[in-house]
């Protein structure tokens, strides 16, 4: 024992493989990368202070402090600890490596579009968490899942006015503040699983056990972060070009690695499933594609990725009519689709436009606004995706529909490739659609089609909700439909990726209405036993033992780095989450 109390640990090195060193992404999307070495194949980068090996990290600190300790009696093993929990050093570090993940996602998807991936939008950095940690205990690793950021869960649950609309009516700073808190939820769960291991490793060098003390190192080198990357909505930009601009570096220097943005106006931004949507002349959404662009380059995400939205499909204003310099230029496949009447010589004062040899006046709305010709929407959205792939420089497009309806997705993405053949899509599965209603209004109208059901074997409209039909041939074929629909849809459709917008604002909503039913009802505490408690243990859910998913254990672990033996810990034998150590 020291003189300040620390356990001086054996210096000798494991029985390991050679150090290997990496690039900061030393992995293929779906694929093990020889480069490496002895990490483990299914690892994913951990963030460049990681890039080297447990190994080759202890033998540089042994190195420097040969005598298995630093000035003060700061401890080698604890050094190398600390280092390896620290994934990050600046989450604009994140920014780049996950930009780079989503790049090898991409071209993953590409050679095969079975590898298409997921998020689900998340409103605080804990559900975040927890959905990772489900993934990987699911899955095994959490390749191929992002994080999803509304700006419509912000506007609903995150700003300082109370639930608003999806109106860009928050502030800012909110969106940016957001996936700061995610990212430290996700690097402070790193931390927690890692101080785990760290543990094991203690154990079996105090043991004397060789093949435990390889293993767990093993297992630190094999550890796959919970870091992945977000797809954040900058709405429309939040303003002019500048102003997207400037937002747009806040939300990157948070570690955001791909943006969403979309064609509205700023000032008169919807929801994209609500009426009144107002879209901006495609120049001037290209200038905004721009200006992320340059935010990405200028902080160095040079891979950093722009998912341009379009609201076209639903959305019959705009607000001003561009410039045209030429024939067949972007303002004039924009005017075209304009309402116009037939007028005589232009009054002064009036607007009017030169279309097939005569004047005509463009529909204009009391509120000045103007309005396109029913039926274009399909057509300007098919427009717009071109225009911001080819013209724009943008990565992923977003074609926000009104239904759930994979051909018809794939007939506007046909006619997108014939322009820009590797187009790709990120798609919202959103819970504005009803999803049940949607699919079987679809497999009725297919069958009746087809001869196989008559138009009375089932009722129409909101007939179909009706929970009796849920174990007929329609309803399980409605809900087949519903399990392969992500799968269809990235392999018909070209969708690199899906998202839901909003479940976790449902889910909160349903799981709070579920025990406050039973507990304020007639069960109390079975209520919560039941549909809480019972199910994250059996489920293998690690919030069971909150005092250690907040970090208690990583606390006591500091503190015995400090304080020795005179470390006053949390984790003793009256801490209560002891009930639950063998879960």
């Amino acid at each position: 024992m020291s003189q300040r109390g620390f356990q001086m640990v054996s210096l000798v090195e494991p029985a390991v493989s050679a150090p290997v060193e990496r690039p900061d992404v030393y992995f293929s999307a779906f694929g093990p990368d020889p480069s490496w070495g002895e990490v483990s194949p299914e690892a994913q980068p951990r963030g460049p202070n990681m890039t080297r090996s447990y190994s080759a990290l202890r033998a540089e600190a042994l190195a420097r402090y040969p005598k298995g300790a630093a000035p003060g009696g700061v401890g080698v093993d604890d050094i190398v600890q600390l280092k390896v929990q620290n994934t990050y050093d600046t989450h604009l570090d994140i920014a780049r490596a996950m930009a780079k993940v989503m790049r090898a996602d991409m071209a993953a998807y590409d050679a095969d579009v079975s590898k298409f991936t997921q998020s689900l939008g998340c409103w605080s950095g804990f559900h975040a968490q927890q959905m990772i940690k489900a993934v990987k205990r699911l899955r095994g690793t959490a390749k191929g899942t992002y994080v999803y950021l509304s700006g419509w869960m912000v506007a609903g649950l995150r700003n300082r006015w109370g639930h608003l609309p999806d109106q860009s009516m928050h502030e800012k700073t909110a969106v940016a503040d957001l996936i700061e808190e995610i990212y430290v939820s996700l690097r402070q769960a790193d931390e927690v699983a890692l101080n785990d291991l760290f543990a094991k490793l203690k154990a079996a060098r105090a043991a004397g056990d060789a093949a435990a003390e390889a293993a767990a190192i093993a297992e630190i080198d094999g550890f796959e972060s919970h870091v992945v990357p977000i797809i954040a909505d900058i709405d429309a930009g939040f303003g002019n070009e500048h102003a997207t601009y400037l937002l747009a570096k806040e939300l990157i220097k948070a570690g955001a690695c791909a943006l969403q943005i979309e064609n509205q106006v700023s000032d008169a931004k919807q929801c994209g499933h609500q009426d009144g949507k107002v879209t901006v002349p495609r120049e001037d959404f290209i200038e905004k594609l721009r200006a992320c662009r340059l935010a990405f380059e200028e902080l160095g995400v040079d891979d950093g990725v722009i998912v341009a939205r379009t609201d076209s499909l639903g959305a019959g204003l705009t607000q001003k009519v561009p410039v045209s310099q030429r024939p067949g230029d972007l303002a004039s496949d924009y005017i075209k689709w304009l309402k116009t009447e037939p007028m005589g010589a232009p009054a002064e004062g009036e607007l009017a436009i030169w279309k097939d040899g005569a004047f005509v006046r463009p529909v204009r709305m009391p509120n000045g606004l103007f309005a396109f010709r029913e039926g274009t929407g399909r057509a300007r959205v098919i427009e717009d995706c071109i225009s911001s792939l080819n013209e724009g420089g943008a990565d992923l497009v977003w074609i926000e529909t009104d239904t759930p309806n994979v051909d018809e997705i794939a007939s506007m993405v046909a006619e997108i490739r014939k322009a820009a053949p590797k187009a790709k899509l990120t798609y919202n599965n959103s819970p504005s659609f009803n999803w049940t209603l949607n699919l079987r209004k679809q497999v009725r109208a297919q069958w009746i089609g087809e001869g196989r059901i008559a138009e009375a074997d089932y009722p129409d409209g909101a007939g179909l909700m009706s929970a009796d039909l849920d174990l007929t041939e329609l309803g399980q074929e409605a809900d087949r439909r519903l399990k392969a629909f992500q799968t269809d849809i990235a392999a018909r459709a070209g969708v690199f990726h899906n998202l839901i917008t909003l479940p976790t604002f449902h889910l909160t909503a349903k799981s709070m209405d579920e025990l406050s039913r039973g507990y304020f009802g007639e069960d109390k505490m079975l209520a919560y036993v039941a549909t809480v408690q019972r199910e994250e243990i059996r489920r293998g859910v690690s919030a069971v033992r909150h005092q250690h998913e907040v970090g208690s254990d990583l606390g006591d672990t500091f503190k015995e780095m400090v304080s020795g033996d005179r470390a006053l810990k949390a984790g003793g034998h009256a801490n209560t989450m002891n009930q639950f150590a063998a879960e």
